[in-house]
Formats: C-alpha cells, sequence, structure tokens
C-alpha cells in the first residue's frame, strides 16, 4: 500500500458537500428498539412541571419552550413541549455510528443540532458516505456508507464528516465535483459514475490527519477492480437497502443460535477454537469467525461495542435512559446474526483492497491542472430544495 501524501486526494476533493454529525444532545431520543422509544415519550409526555424538565434535560439549544420547525420529510408536532401531549412521532432507522442501526425519535424539538439539510436529502435513493474518526495506527476502514441516516458518531477519534451522494432527493445532481467523472472518463476509457467514484472511495479510502485520503489510480484495470469491489463493500454495508440482498454467508458459515440467549445477557466473549461467542450464561451463537469478532473501527471491536450498548447500558434510575427492555428481545438476536454476517462479509472484501504500491496515480496537482480543483463554493453548500410541506415552529409554514 503506498504511504498517503500531500499530493493524494481527499475525499473532500471529490465529494465537496458535507455536513457535520449530528448533536442529539440527549441520550434518551436513541434506543435499539422501537418501542422503548415509545415508552420514554409516553413517560415524558404524562410527567408534568418539573418533572417533566428533569426528564426531557434541557440544554443551551433544547428546552421544553424551544420553538422549532419539524424536520424536513417527518410529520411530527411543533407546538412547544411543554404542552406535548400527543402520541409518540414514529421512531425511523438511524445509523448510530459505524455498523449500529438503532432507532430515533425524528421530533426536531428534542435534537439540540439535527443537521436538517441531510433529512431534506434522505430518501430511497439516497447513500451517505460516513468519514471515520482519525486514530493514528489504529485497524479499521476510513470510510462506511449507509442508507440509513447516519449521526456521524465515531467509537474513537474525532468524528469525520458525512457527504450524501446526492445533493437533491431523487437521485438529483451528484454530490461529485464538476468535471471529475467526464475526467476520469477520458482517462480510463469507460464512463465514469457518481456512484463510481463512491464506490472506489469506499473501497480505497485511507485514513490521514487531514482527513479521508482517496488515492485515484492512472491504471484503469486498477480503476475497475476497486469499483467492482466498492461496489460489493456497498451492498454489504447497506444491508439490502435500495432494493439489494441482504446479506448473507455461504451455506455452512451462517451463525446461528445453538443456545438460547438469556433474558438479561451481562458479559459477551469468543472462543476461537470452535469459532463461538458465549452470550450471557448459557447463550451460544456459531460459527462465527475470527475475522467478524476482531473486526474494529478505529482501534474498537465492533461486536463488543454493539453488545454493550444493548445488555448493561449505564443509566440514572428514574431517568428516561433508564427505560428500556424488561428483557432481550428476539429481534437483538436476529440483528446480532446478521451484523455478524456483515462483518463476516467486509473482512474478506477488505482482504482484496487495492493495493496501489508501484501504481502511478492521479494526483491533487492533475486535477488542478484539469481544471476540476478548487471545486467550485456553490457545490460546497447545501442545494436549494424546496418542500412547501415542511412545517415550521406552532404549525405554521416553515421558511425554507
Amino acid at each position: 500500500m503506498r504511504a498517503v501524501t500531500d499530493d493524494v486526494p481527499l475525499l473532500d476533493d471529490l465529494m465537496p458537500w458535507s455536513v457535520a454529525p449530528l448533536r442529539l444532545g440527549r441520550g434518551w431520543v436513541v434506543a435499539p428498539d422501537a418501542a422503548t422509544l415509545r415508552a420514554r415519550w409516553d413517560a415524558l409526555v404524562r410527567a408534568v412541571g418539573d418533572e417533566r424538565e428533569a426528564l426531557f434535560r434541557p440544554s443551551r439549544a433544547r428546552t421544553l419552550a424551544s420553538s422549532v420547525a419539524a424536520l424536513p420529510g417527518q410529520r411530527t408536532a411543533t407546538v412547544r413541549l411543554s404542552r406535548e401531549a400527543g402520541p409518540c412521532p414514529e421512531p425511523v432507522r438511524l445509523a448510530h455510528g459505524p455498523f449500529d442501526q438503532q432507532w430515533l425519535l425524528p421530533d426536531h424539538r428534542l435534537i439540540d443540532v439535527a443537521r436538517p439539510e441531510l433529512w431534506r436529502v434522505a430518501d430511497q435513493r439516497q447513500l451517505f458516505a460516513v468519514e471515520q474518526g482519525y486514530v493514528p495506527r489504529a485497524p479499521g476502514p476510513a470510510l462506511l456508507v449507509t442508507a440509513a441516516l447516519p449521526d456521524g458518531r465515531s467509537p474513537a477519534g474525532r468524528p469525520g464528516r458525512i457527504r450524501p451522494l446526492y445533493r437533491r432527493p431523487g437521485g438529483l445532481e451528484p454530490n461529485v465535483t464538476p468535471g471529475l467523472t467526464g475526467l476520469l472518463s477520458g482517462r480510463y476509457g469507460c464512463e465514469v459514475a457518481p456512484e463510481d467514484v463512491l464506490a472506489w472511495a469506499v473501497a480505497a479510502a485511507r485514513p490521514s490527519p487531514a482527513g479521508c485520503a482517496v488515492p485515484l489510480p492512472a491504471d484503469p484495470g486498477v480503476w475497475a477492480s476497486g469499483v467492482a469491489l466498492g461496489h460489493r463493500m456497498t451492498a454489504v454495508q447497506v444491508r439490502g437497502a435500495r432494493g439489494g440482498e441482504r446479506p448473507r454467508l455461504p451455506g455452512g458459515r451462517r451463525p446461528y443460535v445453538r443456545a438460547a440467549i438469556p433474558p438479561r445477557p451481562a458479559t459477551l466473549t469468543y472462543d476461537a477454537d470452535d469459532e463461538t461467542l458465549h452470550v450471557g450464561d448459557g447463550g451460544r451463537v456459531s460459527p462465527v469467525p475470527a475475522e467478524a469478532w476482531d473486526y474494529r473501527v478505529g482501534g474498537v471491536r465492533m461486536l463488543e461495542l454493539w453488545f454493550e450498548r444493548r445488555a448493561a447500558p449505564a443509566a440514572e434510575p428514574g431517568s428516561l435512559e433508564a427505560i428500556g427492555p424488561a428483557a432481550w428481545p428476539q429481534e437483538w438476536t436476529s440483528e446480532l446474526l446478521e451484523l455478524i454476517t456483515v462483518l463476516a462479509l467486509q473482512a474478506a472484501l477488505e482482504s482484496d483492497e487495492p493495493d496501489l504500491a508501484g501504481v502511478a496515480l492521479i494526483t491533487r496537482t492533475d486535477l488542478r491542472k484539469a481544471g476540476v480543483l478548487p471545486a467550485p463554493a456553490v457545490v460546497r453548500r447545501p442545494a436549494s430544495v424546496l418542500d412547501p410541506h415542511e412545517e415550521g415552529p406552532e404549525g405554521q409554514l416553515a421558511l425554507l
């Protein structure tokens, strides 16, 4: 692998519009299951006065008196929370950091910094590239992709940026620097689509202190193989979204529950000799490839992090965070099996990452000489997306 140099393009050069991670402000608005969020909401709206305020946990950005517009695409109420007595907003899927899909209450009154520009372009055509936190010499990918709205959370290191593939709903106006696909098409002798640029970045991105570096090969064959690999990685990471098939390991290698997971498991351990994941006292899942167990992002093992968020979350008694399932839900077991599959497949694909040692590269200098860089300032800002159905504070028409 060729070391990252100052003349290697950054993802910021190739996909110029980016958004900072969400800042939720309160942990209780996210949970691994939707039923928990509904129970928390019910507890909040049943409370009155100081009790409601204590449960809500106000911040500088949000209090019970905050007046804000609804999030784009969400039909939630916009009255002040101090007067809210209605039903729970419908929870939505959230990519809660790498490889963890949880649920979120999509209510702008509950979230300190929700990044409405992301919600405005989130639809069935959208994909989000999420840069991972930079941790020197730590194993793990520099870039992941998700179909669910991401919060941009990083398990270690400073969180990176979120880059939607499209700047407008409906798969319109790709978030790719103008002139880049035309230049690459000419260099490689084949049509390069915006989706191919993202696929190459997923397969070839390298971590660097300056951001996610994406070396571009001058060799058409290297480009073609890397793009094909990136499309396969994307299919695994989005888990069947956008009309694809859900990831599956080959027959005989698929993980199964060999012994039921107990109602409240407190530990997660791995036996490499027989490829068994021990969940609590007596729960057993196998086969679990060692590559899945040891898969890390930013140096953090993903299976352990996923389990810790569900098994024994630390919460203050009486808080909304303390509300959760009385026992391990069956849906968590299904999600655990899927996560093992995703991590095993991702690890296998990463073993085929493009080897760019000795390969001539298209540099940032080359892109400047071709007039592709610097990207115009206008493409670094959100596109103007007008939606007359967006509701402003207290039910007024939103001003966009």
